[in-house]
């Protein structure tokens, strides 16, 4: 490193910045610190120190960037150094209070809370330092990232009842799950009146039910201008919300829920209507339907009709219908000639009847697709790219063959979680044989995926499909759920050469069915805990 700097130090200030500017900047403050006065002077500029990011990811969750010496290094000689120039910092639960303390921050105005549970929240948010100085005057941004190792479905009342009045400037709030499984659920004691602030402008939050989003929008907040929220479910009340009050100052909303609602006219509309100066709309919703599909003719009638000032709407709507014999049953080409008018982006619509429950599922949404997931992938879909989709879920009443695997890793690159449902054989197993004895058939390639998920009634050739190595190729670290007896058969009784390699990637193993536990199967899977 001596002489890597030496070398350095004969290039001009504007080479040396362009240079580092292309190295991560913790790194750059640790590994260039105290070298001599003009390196100190080059890493003490803003690029480097204005925010830092004390985090990355591994595999499904943020962990601290560095060991505990180099932490510890940072708070005795780095942070002390640039306390001034720092304006927002991005932490890890296990040494977020060493950090916070090392210094006054001045300048600090943002701040990110990363892996937090009930027991961290509560000596934090009460330590007399930190609320007397950074936490009650300085910070205008937080950002919470729940511990999706600690609570599966996190109620997190202690920090929710109490961030307003220990963030009494707060104007941007987000609570982020940081895992992939996206399924951290905050819970509030509302009505509260803690609960509400006269600065929030912007809200990115996940909840239980339809009426806290009802309670957040009751003028509480009454310069809220921004709101991201997502439900769990969306469902009648009996509880009396103020739901009439216009909520003129939010601009910007987005709604998503997990579960199927049928109460899109009932709850979700009339809620719309009160946002009467809303410039930016996003759906993200499965709704139950009595009669019609949700079309272009349902969103113009009844959304933009009464939205005069909207600009933007983005949208991913699954509407299911009920089949009976008298119906007439829209196709594809149908749903899409709706949006043949449609005043925004581009609209990308598939239609399924899936005979044996007797349900239609129109899917109808607007392409760039933003959302995490990307839910009942069937044979008709229509191909794309997807980089934000992050779990994906097949499901269908015919066969997906191989090819069909290959466009779904083609379209969801960054793919981290799959779900597979579908209970019939592959057509050309056989040819996939012959293929494979020509070298000629495509390996399918997951990058990004660490859980997969196979629902008990999937036929075994599904099974065969990813872990068979001369069909799909994934990285270590995978999750498997799958059913016992299947596996069992698939791989010969654990003795199959060709599945051996994939099902040595497999770190975690969990089994349902009838279980039985031997040194054949961990030897198997030599490198997975078995549950």
């Amino acid at each position: 490193m001596k002489n890597l700097c030496i070398e350095l130090n004969d290039l001009p200030d504007e080479i040396l910045l362009i240079i580092l500017k292309n190295l991560d900047n913790l790194e750059v403050l640790y590994s260039f610190q105290g070298i001599n006065e003009r390196f100190n002077k080059i890493i003490h500029d803003p690029i480097f120190t204005s925010r830092l990011n004390f985090l990355k990811w591994s595999p499904n969750k943020f962990i601290n960037k560095f060991s505990d010496i180099i932490i510890d290094q940072f708070c005795s000689k780095i942070l002390p150094n640039i306390h001034m120039k720092i304006k927002w910092l991005d932490l890890e639960s296990s040494f977020m209070k060493n950090i916070l303390h090392v210094a006054d921050y001045p300048n600090l105005y943002g701040l990110g809370l990363y892996n937090i549970e009930e027991e961290t929240a509560k000596y934090i948010f009460t330590d007399e330092k930190l609320i007397s100085s950074i936490f009650k005057n300085q910070i205008t941004t937080l950002t919470i990232a729940i511990d999706p190792d600690k609570k599966v479905w996190s109620t997190m009342e202690n920090i929710c009842n109490q961030i307003f009045t220990v963030f009494i400037n707060l104007t941007h709030l987000i609570f982020f799950d940081a895992s992939y499984k996206d399924n951290v659920r905050l819970s509030f004691k509302i009505p509260s009146p803690n609960f509400s602030s006269s600065s929030l402008s912007v809200l990115n939050i996940k909840v239980q039910t339809f009426d806290v989003c009802l309670y957040i929008l009751d003028g509480r907040f009454e310069q809220l201008h921004t709101l991201h929220i997502e439900l769990a479910n969306i469902s009648s009340s009996s509880k009396e919300i103020e739901n009439q009050r216009k909520i003129s100052n939010l601009k910007y909303f987005v709604l998503s829920c997990l579960f199927k609602t049928s109460s899109y006219n009932e709850l979700i509309l009339p809620l719309l209507y009160r946002m009467s100066n809303l410039e930016k709309l996003g759906l993200d919703l499965k709704v139950s339907v009595e009669e019609t599909f949700i079309d272009g003719h349902n969103l113009k009638k009844n959304i933009l009709n009464h939205m005069s000032q909207l600009k933007q709407f983005t949208f991913d709507i699954r509407s299911v219908i009920y089949i009976n014999n008298e119906m007439n049953l829209p196709s594809k080409e149908d749903i899409q000639r709706t949006f043949n008018d449609f005043p925004y982006t581009k609209i990308i619509s598939c239609v399924d009847y899936f005979l044996e429950y007797k349900e239609g599922l129109c899917h109808i949404y607007s392409y760039p697709f933003l959302m995490r997931h990307y839910e009942n992938v069937t044979n008709n879909f229509p191909g794309g790219l997807y980089p934000y989709v992050r779990v994906v879920s097949l499901y269908d009443e015919y066969p997906f063959e191989h090819e069909f695997f290959i466009r779904i890793s083609q379209s969801f690159p960054f793919m981290e979680k799959l779900f597979i449902n579908n209970r019939y054989a592959q057509n050309h197993k056989q040819s996939y044989k012959l293929m494979n004895d020509n070298q000629n058939l495509s390996i399918v390639k997951y990058n990004y995926l660490i859980e997969l998920q196979i629902d008990h009634r999937t036929h075994d050739n599904y099974i065969e499909e990813f872990l068979c190595n001369m069909k799909t190729c994934f990285q270590k670290n995978i999750l498997l759920d799958v059913q016992y007896e299947a596996l069992q058969r698939v791989t010969h009784n654990f003795t199959r050469d060709d599945t051996r390699i994939n099902c040595t990637k497999i770190n975690q193993l969990w089994i349902y069915g009838k279980f039985e536990y031997s040194k054949t199967l961990q030897d198997y899977f030599p490198f997975a805990i078995i549950d």
